[in-house]
């Protein structure tokens, strides 16, 4: 286990023995950075990751809830569980045996999406005699990192059941490179080094094959105009009920061959698909790397670090024995759409987890059962609750520590990252700093500080979103990472274990400590 840390202060105060004694990888160390790797590897798409972490509740004790459900009689103290909604988004709790109506919620957020390539409502094309995919650009990535990469396709269809008689959601990942959007050679663009620009539109298309390699009749390429009659609404043949549609069949808007590949890893036939939300991702597989295999090398750090961190610190804080102990309610809740703003039916700025929060608050302490809540109640709650806002943060890049505040440069490998700003695009003041340095000392994660230079954007995160909406105290974190936004990016595998026993020491010790960090009313 990690030796007691010796810091004093929050940032960069280690001596260098220290220091090494923090980088030293234990077997506790390569083992969450492995089952990380996996779980990686299991997550090309947000639904992906959803399913895999409800997969892990299930198999630790969790109980499904549905939104769609009355939970009057179903919450019970000391238990642990869960909700989805659109199978891209959880919230997981477990209720402590002593917990009473208006005690305060430890909570950990994240978000379960990452920048990247979708495929279009209507993608298929052909040019100059190539088989290409239309996609669209989703959050705000570093596009031209996707040029020459091996990319595969993941998500979600959505098909219809005869049996059944209704229309199902089924989660594929085709996992082989079928994707590639090529360069332009150097011979033919000699300032390629010096100035790499792109449209977007037309030179961000990934090629999907030879129309010369396929074995039936070379589709006809796209041209302006629509396959149907270019006339009026009412020119041409009527047709029947059966014939008619509403908008145009998934075949006339895809790839035959691409739905082929689809419909086959569903197990299914490509009629039966109605529609689908495809994702491209890297195909290489993530990985563990660098000389002493310091680095994790992967797609998707931003931010499924720290829906793993959050999910695994659940889990392990979730025994019997520690929850019968328990006066309060442990909390994550993984939003998605957070790279495009938040404001979604299942992103953190929608009624998400506010409707949870008041669920919850609904639980009777002396029946553990369900009763008519009070206002009061979630009002108290709220104000003794605390959220912590985990997402990556800027690790200092060696090229570029220029970009960087002189005193806040954040080293990879060094421990969970607070993140500061004056204009309130993080949520973190004093008072958080104060509750989380008392749990890193007791867990001995040695912590680091960050503020973005006066001359550069800061970006934000769900923690002023949340802080708004709910009122919930709230700090925003995150373990630092090299080429946010890359579709390759670069974190450390002994932040993976700092991240997973700092949020573990919130969710078991937040209850105790809030009492004792005294702010309103007090000279």
């Amino acid at each position: 286990m990690l030796k007691p840390s010796t810091f004093s202060q929050l940032h960069r105060t280690m001596s260098s023995s220290t220091a090494s004694t923090h980088l030293k990888h234990t077997s506790k160390t390569k083992e969450y950075a492995t089952d990380f790797i996996n779980f990686l590897n299991s997550s090309p798409t947000p639904y992906h990751a959803v399913s895999l972490i409800r997969s892990r509740l299930l198999q630790s004790g969790f109980i499904e809830l549905s939104e769609r459900d009355n939970w009057a009689g179903q919450v019970l103290k000391g238990q642990k569980y869960f909700t989805t909604r659109n199978g891209s988004s959880m919230i997981a709790f477990t209720v402590g045996g002593n917990w009473s109506v208006g005690n305060g919620i430890a909570m950990i957020g994240a978000h379960t999406d990452s920048p990247t390539l979708r495929i279009k409502p209507v993608s298929k094309r052909t040019t100059e005699g190539y088989i290409q995919i239309g996609v669209e650009t989703y959050g705000g990535g570093i596009w031209h990192s996707w040029f020459d990469s091996d990319l595969s396709l993941a998500g979600r269809i959505m098909v219809k059941d005869h049996k059944q008689e209704k229309f199902v959601a089924k989660l594929i990942n085709v996992n082989k490179p079928i994707l590639k959007i090529p360069t332009l050679a150097i011979h033919l663009d000699r300032e390629v080094n010096t100035k790499f620009e792109f449209n977007k539109e037309s030179q961000l298309l990934p090629i999907a094959g030879l129309t010369n390699a396929v074995a039936t009749a070379a589709e006809e390429p796209e041209s302006s105009s629509s396959s149907s009659s270019s006339g009026g609404c009412c020119d041409g043949p009527k047709l029947t009920a059966e014939e008619f549609h509403s908008v145009k069949t998934i075949i006339e808007r895809h790839n035959e061959q691409l739905l082929d590949l689809v419909a086959k890893e569903a197990g299914v036939s490509a009629a039966d698909i109605e529609d689908f939300e495809l994702i491209l991702y890297d195909n290489n597989p993530s990985t563990i790397g660098g000389l002493n295999d310091e680095f994790i090398f992967s797609g998707r750090l931003d931010n499924l670090t720290s829906c793993y961190l959050s999910s695994e610190a659940l889990i392990q804080s979730s025994t019997d024995e520690s929850l019968a102990g328990e006066s309060g309610i442990r909390l994550i809740s993984l939003f998605d759409h957070e790279e495009i703003g938040s404001s979604s039916a299942q992103g953190a700025d929608s009624n998400f987890l506010p409707n949870i929060l008041e669920r919850l608050t609904c639980l009777n302490a002396d029946e553990s059962d369900i009763h008519i809540p009070l206002p009061s109640h979630l009002l108290q709650s709220s104000a003794k609750s605390f959220f912590l806002s985990s997402d990556v943060a800027h690790g200092v890049h060696p090229n570029y520590s220029n970009k960087y505040e002189s005193n806040h440069k954040p080293n990879l490998g060094e421990g969970p990252v607070i993140k500061i700003n004056a204009n309130q695009r993080y949520m973190t003041n004093s008072p958080g700093i104060t509750l989380l340095k008392q749990i890193s000392q007791e867990m001995k994660v040695p912590l680091q500080l960050f503020v973005v230079a006066n001359n550069s954007p800061c970006g934000s995160t769900i923690g002023p979103i949340l802080a708004s909406k709910t009122g919930v105290r709230t700090l925003d974190l995150g373990n630092p990472v090299l080429s946010m936004h890359s579709i390759r990016e670069t974190g450390a595998v002994k932040d993976i274990e700092f991240g997973v026993l700092l949020f573990k020491g919130f969710l078991e010790k937040f209850s105790t400590l809030e009492s004792k960090i005294v702010v309103d009313g007090v000279c």
